[in-house]
Formats: C-alpha cells, sequence, structure tokens
C-alpha cells in the first residue's frame, strides 16, 4: 500500500518545483517563497531523487526544464490554477459582500483611498478590504483586485490598463522655484531622493537624466526604500523626488509639493488594475473594478 493516498511526493517539494520552473530561476523563487537559493535547490533535488529523473538543466547562467520537467511543470501549474480558483470562490462566498484590492501604500494614500471613499457613498453596503506593502505581491490571488505598475508576468490575471504617467522632479514650493531654471546637469548636483525597491519597473533617476540627454554624474542623495517616505522627504524640503505627475497630483494641488522647472519623460510602464477574470469576480468586486476605471478614464 502506498504511504500517501495519491502516491504523490510530498506537497512542499512540488510547490517549489513549480515556483521554480515558472521562474526559471531558483533565486526567483526563493525570493516568491522567502527561503534561500539552497532551500530551492535541496527540494528540486529530493523531488528528483523521487522521480528518478532529473527535471532541470543546471546552467551557467540559470536553469532549463528537461522534457520530463516540462511535462510536469504543465500538470501542475494547470491543477494549481484549478485549485487557486476553487479557492477564491470558497473566500469569496465566505465573505461575499467584501471585496479585497492591494496597492502600493502611496498608491493607496493618493489616489485608491480616495476613490474607494467615493465608491462608499455610491455603495454603502460593499465592504472594501485593502491591504498596502511597497514590495510586490506574491501571493496575488489573495486579492480580487490589485494595483500594479507595469504588467505582472501571470497569464492567470486580466490585467486592464488605467493610465500612463509623466515623470517629473517634485520638490517643496520654495526649493522647486529656486531650482526652476536650473541646467540637468545642475539638477543632477542636488540632494536627490533615490528610491530603493525590489521591483525593477520603477524608473531611478540615472534612467530620468539619461532618457533627456544627461550621462554625466548625478548626486547619490538620500535613499529610501518606500516612495510614500520619498514624497514626505520632498515636501518638508530635504530633497528633490521623482513625481509619477497624474500620481502625485493631489500634492501638487494642495501646494505641499511643486514641480520643478519643465523637464518631463513619458513613464515607461503603465498602471494596471489586475486580478480575476470578470467572470471570476464576484458582483462585489466586479462593480468596484468598474468604478475605479470609469474614474481613472474621467480623470
Amino acid at each position: 500500500m502506498s504511504r500517501r493516498h495519491y502516491d504523490l511526493p510530498p506537497f512542499t517539494t512540488l510547490s517549489v518545483f513549480e515556483a521554480a520552473a515558472r521562474h526559471l530561476s531558483f533565486k526567483d523563487a526563493a525570493q516568491e517563497l522567502s527561503v534561500t537559493p539552497g532551500a530551492v535547490s535541496h527540494q528540486i533535488k529530493a523531488l528528483e531523487g523521487e522521480l528518478g529523473t532529473i527535471l532541470f538543466l543546471r546552467k551557467h547562467r540559470g536553469v532549463e526544464l528537461t522534457p520530463e520537467g516540462e511535462d510536469l511543470f504543465e500538470s501542475l501549474a494547470s491543477a494549481f490554477r484549478l485549485i487557486s480558483r476553487k479557492l477564491a470562490r470558497i473566500r469569496r462566498n465566505g465573505d461575499a459582500a467584501a471585496v479585497t484590492v492591494g496597492s502600493t501604500t502611496a498608491v493607496a494614500a493618493l489616489w485608491l483611498s480616495p476613490a474607494v471613499i467615493d465608491f462608499w457613498r455610491e455603495y454603502p453596503e460593499i465592504n472594501v478590504h485593502q491591504v498596502t506593502q511597497d514590495r510586490p505581491f506574491q501571493n496575488t490571488r489573495d486579492f480580487d483586485l490589485f494595483i500594479c505598475y507595469g504588467k505582472e508576468q501571470n497569464p492567470t490575471l486580466e490585467q486592464t490598463p488605467i493610465y500612463r504617467d509623466a515623470l517629473v522632479p517634485v520638490a517643496a514650493p520654495d526649493l522647486a522655484l529656486k531650482l526652476r531654471d536650473h541646467s540637468l546637469a545642475q539638477l543632477a548636483r542636488q540632494r536627490l531622493i533615490h528610491l530603493d525597491t525590489p521591483n525593477t519597473n520603477w524608473t531611478k533617476w540615472s534612467e530620468w537624466f539619461a532618457q533627456l540627454g544627461h550621462n554625466g554624474d548625478i548626486s547619490t542623495g538620500t535613499r529610501v526604500n518606500s516612495y510614500s517616505v520619498a514624497l514626505q522627504i520632498a515636501r518638508k524640503g530635504a530633497g528633490v523626488a521623482l513625481g509619477w505627475q497624474r500620481l502625485v497630483q493631489p500634492m501638487l494641488d494642495s501646494g505641499k509639493l511643486q514641480i520643478v522647472g519643465t523637464k518631463s519623460i513619458p513613464a515607461p510602464n503603465q498602471f494596471y488594475l489586475a486580478g480575476l477574470p470578470d467572470d471570476q469576480l464576484s458582483c462585489n468586486a466586479l462593480a468596484l473594478k468598474n468604478w475605479l476605471l470609469n474614474g481613472a478614464r474621467k480623470a
């Protein structure tokens, strides 16, 4: 008799394999699963040992799936998607009135939360749970909807463009006035507020200057890991932040921040509203989705 009812390897080894195969990277899988690359490698070796076959070809610059690995990944990915959809449906049935939406702290404070407040005035019976964090969301299926900058590499998600922003330097009004006639080279020597984030989609100061033709040195300035903190430092007059103009428009309208000069570039990525396909969303989640998209189009 099999020691397991379905005669399957331990689920841990299967889930680790699926993540490594999806990323084609032990390092990226380890980051998603909050373990070390060594732990991922150990679980893969254990699975290969149990199955008696090699699933990955280890190469100098990464890994590739063997034919057996590709077959197993295709089966696991299909099964995991089905399980995920069933669990999402069960969760929605358990809290039918609630909608969970995720975003970064800055997006929540500057755009999402005001929109949700307006939504509540129209739909007071629908509860909306907001989850904020300034690192990429890993378990995206925990949300009905979430806002991301740049497309997620997940074919099971439906991703609707919200808008493409413009990137401009912003500072406290007094500092913005002082710097308004500065050249790019002069601006590059100011105290710049750099954003350090695991999300590589966010444009850096070096990229902004390079696109405008300045390839010289730029100030090391100060570094933060939260865009909200970057904006607060800029608001206090302690540096120049790289502003996503439409996102920070509330702070521009209130006079807390001001655009420095006239230099601007289009953001390389759009903001997207991502989540389950419409036919898998609850009526409440679909109502919020439509509300957010319609509001963004009118702005």
